[in-house]
């Protein structure tokens, strides 16, 4: 019989079956360990705490971002006052869960309870799943701990007085939710109104949580008030709303408040808000020839509108179908219509607006696309509240910030990720379906709980998220369990093992979501939207292959799960499983209804992948072969990614023939890994190069993922997923817009539900003025940046030294001693070589590039002689350091090629750490160096003996010749890195593109909901 009851079975606690001397706690061994994190510009501490208890499997990255982001830091009631031990959050979290599904009436017996709570906690422990971040932020506190916090305007639907209700407090109940979607109409005041709009996007900013709408109610410039007069339009609120999120920010930190800004094809403003941030790149460009700071945090972006949102286009397959039959009918048009008024109706060219489009994403990275009918398509629940049948708040309308969440108007969804190579055994080349079916039915528990007792920022949130129940299970870390099993990611094979884990997800969260229906009845709504709920559902079975029928009231030919391919790599067993969950999702759904409107979302996972430990985010590829593991005693070490050791062994090759491989990928110089690409590897078959392929070119080679290879990955999942899945596709900086154009329409035509695209150098603020290979010769003195101006000043100057009267200046000639330190910032290597004096004092510093002929070339000359005539004149070089320290300008962020220099601010930043360095100081250096170091000897000779030049050797670093060939990617890019952003928490420049959101691969720091 199917019952609820079947789902708490032991499955990864079977030794506490009949086992009193043991707790779930006991299944793992556990260590002390310490978390000190500095902001990376300032090297101010962050957090700071000693001997927390982990499980000892965890990584030093895993517990810094768990322990700093997770831990409640105030107010537990220990003798510490705060949070020291994972066992303490699985606690806090779990139970939490587990009295809710009792209170709820899911769960009923306490042998249910026990080992819901063992084998959830186990779970956790093992990293196997992780809960949004919110859930980990407030979960528990008040029945762990009694922190009840004060009384937060949040909400609930009380079921007994059947309305809904303020929270008494902030923490007996949990907000769990990450994604929120609002609603607008066309008023100034009252609920729902733009005045409202500013009042509600506030409130959740200030909370740390995005929100998504679809601004199309909005009447446009020049229609009629009822008051009389006319409107001042769309995009005058837009920008409004746009400034208040950016004094708000989000959480009460720095970062940028997440916002997404939807609007429909046929508004008629669409020109302007397809142009605006195209155009506020444009300003940007110009302020920054001004001479105003064009950094994303400097004044040149603060005085332009509309960088706190993520901008779409709602685009209809009608109009699709004319751009793609534009070759056949180049004069087709829409009609751009007023929300109230006629008359500011228009007709435009379809190439007019589809050109335009493309060019603003091409240049901005916005807007991006949703195809609307796709989304709705899939709507479970298009009757809504009220069974106003289709009705325009009964659509779906937006989604979240993030784009994974979409569902109607005024709802939230709380979100869980599972590592799905926790469920691999590298050893047995092993899937083990069985347990990842048993954590998939868990999970969806823990997100229905959180429902439960979960409260909300708004009342009409609070009661459409109780009327419809929407939860949102995703996948993380599959590229990590693709190339362990030697499969390339943008293949057939990858898609089809992908969509049938996504679709187990989803099928089985829908039989479980029926099976808590017939424990505790379905959604509120359910009635109103059965008929249309269940032949969605019959549509996801049949892409699953579950079903044999022809698929119902569906526009196009989704992706559908190859079975055959399955068996052809051994998977069996997932084949079944997935046809078996989706027929019992079916028939059970169709007999008892659903708990959830919706089940299954692929978010970002940025944070709590880190949690998890995964390599991988989300759906994503690796994005280089190189992995940064955090040490304990801090700093860091660059090894090859060791999944490619496990797909080598399951390709059969032999123990050394690994070792050659992997040494060849994971070569050093200096201790940094200084190519890390796959081809020419010794022993690796020409034809094995695709299973290692990754978003972006590793080192010297060439090869990487073609975009069409992500946007199909995203196509052969959305049908087996609830909501959508947050996805961008990185493009290289001389894409064009026919690249742009060919893109969006294959994801239309492989029903992508919305995608984003962005090139690299899109946002002005990235270096693209530092990446100068020669210096643009023109008089045209109006036209040029201001580092092309003071190229041109440079030009005109002669070079006059007034020696003040109280110094004496010290050359010193003949052969000097000192070090060359070489350092790369991005694609721009310098040299920097600090001469001493016969006394072993600092009197001399040059600068070189191999950039011969360019403006910083140029630049760095001037510097050298500035400085090095400042040190001749005895100023002191630790008041030249201090001078030069935390300027900011590009090229900045990470820093290869030094030994202990790994992150600066400018290349003024770069002279003041070697300087500092000179002198001995360490303090603002991210690798401490060893006793033997040359730098030590050299210092510790010339202070211990007398210095005579021609017996003392040459003490250069030595840079190898084959650096000065070819400038070689950064190979710290552990994702497409962002030069726009900067972590909000430790200013750390290792931002990157995850998703359609942004992560810190220091901190964990993320834009995006988990």
């Amino acid at each position: 019989m199917k019952d609820i009851k079947n789902l708490f079975s032991r499955y990864y606690t079977k030794e506490l079956e009949n086992n009193k001397d043991k707790t779930v706690y006991d299944l793992f061994d556990w260590t002390k360990r310490d978390v000190v994190l500095k902001n990376h510009k300032t090297g101010k501490v962050i957090t700071e705490m000693h001997d927390l208890e982990f499980p000892t499997h965890y990584s030093q990255n895993a517990i810094d971002i768990i322990a700093s982001k997770y831990f409640r830091k105030a107010g537990v009631n220990n003798e510490l006052g705060y949070e020291n031990s994972m066992k303490q959050v699985a606690h806090r979290l779990v139970n939490f869960w587990t009295e809710a599904l009792v209170d709820e009436g899911i769960i009923k017996t306490q042998e249910d309870k026990d080992v819901y709570y063992d084998e959830m906690v186990f779970g956790l422990l093992n990293q196997m799943y992780a809960p949004n971040s919110p859930q980990w932020f407030n979960t528990g506190l008040e029945k762990s701990y009694g922190i009840k916090g004060g009384q937060n305007d949040l909400f609930y639907y009380d079921p007994v007085a059947k309305k809904v209700v303020k929270s008494e407090d902030t923490y007996t109940r949990t907000q769990a939710s990450a994604c929120f979607i609002l609603s607008i109409e066309d008023k100034l005041l009252g609920d729902h109104s733009i005045s409202e709009q500013y009042v509600t996007e506030t409130k959740l900013f200030k909370g740390g949580s995005g929100t998504g709408t679809n601004f199309s109610s909005i009447r446009a410039v020049g229609e009629q008030l009822t008051g009389g007069g006319v409107s001042s339009g769309l995009m005058s609120f837009l920008k409004g709303l746009d400034r208040n999120a950016g004094a708000i920010k989000s959480g009460g930190t720095t970062r940028r408040a997440a916002k997404m800004v939807c609007l429909d094809i046929d508004h008629p403003e669409i020109e302007e808000f397809i142009l605006w941030k195209a155009k506020e790149e444009d300003k940007v460009r110009a302020l920054a020839k001004m001479g105003y700071d064009a950094d994303i945090d400097g004044e040149a972006y603060e005085t332009v509108s509309g960088q706190n949102s993520n901008n779409s286009l709602r685009i209809s397959d009608e109009f699709m179908r004319k751009v793609v039959e534009l070759d056949q009918n180049p004069e087709e048009t829409i009609m751009l219509r007023g929300r109230v008024d006629d008359r500011v109706n228009r007709e435009v060219k379809v190439s007019k607006l589809w050109d335009e489009f493309n060019d603003a994403a091409c240049k901005s990275a916005d807007p991006a696309p949703q195809f609307t009918d796709t989304f709705n398509a899939w709507h479970t629940c298009p009757a809504g509240e009220d069974g106003d049948l289709w009705a325009p708040h009964n659509r779906l309308n937006s989604t979240n910030p993030c784009g994974e969440y979409a569902f109607l108007d005024d709802t939230s969804c709380n979100l869980a990720s599972l590592n799905i190579y926790r469920f691999y055994d590298p050893e047995t080349n092993h899937l083990d379906v069985a347990g990842l079916k048993h954590m998939i039915g868990l999970n969806q528990l823990l997100l229905e709980a959180s429902i439960h007792w979960g409260q909300f920022p708004t009342v009409d949130i609070a009661r459409k998220t109780y009327m419809f129940r929407t939860t949102g299970l995703g996948i993380a870390n599959i590229a990590s369990v693709l190339m362990a099993m030697a499969i390339p990611y943008d293949s057939d094979e990858a898609r089809t093992l992908s969509a049938a884990i996504m679709g187990l997800i989803t099928g089985e969260s829908y039989r479980v979501s029926a099976l808590m229906a017939q424990a505790a009845g379905p959604f509120e709504k359910y009635d109103l939207n059965a008929k249309y709920m269940n032949r969605v559902i019959r549509n996801h079975a049949r892409v699953a292959g579950a079903l044999d029928s022809e698929l119902e009231e569906l526009h196009y030919e989704p992706m559908m799960v190859n079975h055959g391919l399955l068996m052809e790599l051994g998977l069996t067993s997932l084949s079944e499983t997935l046809k078996s969950s989706w027929k019992d999702a079916v028939e059970l759904g169709a007999a008892h209804g659903y708990r959830n409107a919706q089940v299954s979302v692929i978010a970002p996972t940025g944070t709590i992948s880190f949690a998890m430990d995964c390599a991988a985010t989300s759906i994503e590829p690796f994005f280089s072969h190189v992995v940064y593991k955090k040490l304990v005693g801090g700093g860091y070490m660059t090894i090859a990614n060791p999944i490619i050791e496990v797909a080598l062994k399951n390709l059969g090759y032999t123990r050394e023939q690994i070792a050659d491989i992997m040494a060849y990928i994971g070569k050093e110089e200096k201790g940094m890994v200084v190519d890390g690409k796959i081809e020419g590897a010794p022993h690796l078959k020409e034809e094995h190069y695709p299973i290692f392929d990754t978003a972006n070119v590793c080192g010297t080679g060439k090869r990487f993922i073609q975009h069409y290879g992500h946007v199909l990955m995203v196509a052969a999942l959305t049908p087996l997923v609830s909501g959508a899945i947050s996805k961008t596709v990185n493009l290289p900086k001389d894409a064009t817009v026919e690249d742009f154009k060919e893109v969006h329409i294959r994801s239309w035509q492989t029903g992508v539900k919305g995608i984003s695209l962005y090139r690299d150098g899109s946002k002005f603020a990235q270096p693209l003025n530092t990446r100068i290979d020669s210096v643009e010769k023109t008089t045209d003195l109006e036209n040029l940046t201001y580092g092309a101006l003071l190229e041109y000043a440079k030009g005109l100057q002669k070079e006059t030294v007034t020696a003040p009267v109280a110094f004496r200046r010290e050359k010193i000639s003949g052969i000097r001693a000192g070090h060359t330190h070489p350092a790369q910032i991005d694609d721009v290597k310098v040299y920097i070589t600090v001469n001493r004096n016969a006394r072993g004092e600092i009197s001399e510093i040059y600068m070189t590039t191999d950039r011969e002929g360019t403006l910083i070339t140029g630049l760095l000359n001037s510097l050298s002689k500035t400085i090095s005539v400042m040190l001749q004149y005895h100023i002191p070089p630790k008041d030249i350091s201090k001078m030069l320290r935390g300027q900011k300008y590009e090229p900045y962020g990470f820093v290869s090629k030094h030994p202990y220099i790994k992150n600066v601010s400018s290349i003024s930043d770069l002279i003041s750490k070697v300087i500092d360095i000179e002198l001995g100081d360490y303090s603002r250096v991210q690798i401490k160096p060893e006793e033997d170091d040359i730098l030590a000897r050299s210092k510790s000779r010339f202070s211990n003996t007398a210095f005579e030049p021609e017996k003392v050797k040459q003490l250069f670093l030595t840079v190898d010749e084959e650096d000065l060939k070819e400038l070689i990617r950064d190979a710290e890019k552990n994702g497409e890195k962002l030069y726009d952003s900067v972590c909000p928490t430790c200013s750390s420049t290792r931002m990157v593109k995850n998703g359609t959101c942004k992560v810190c691969l220091d901190c964990g720091t993320t834009t995006g909901c988990s």
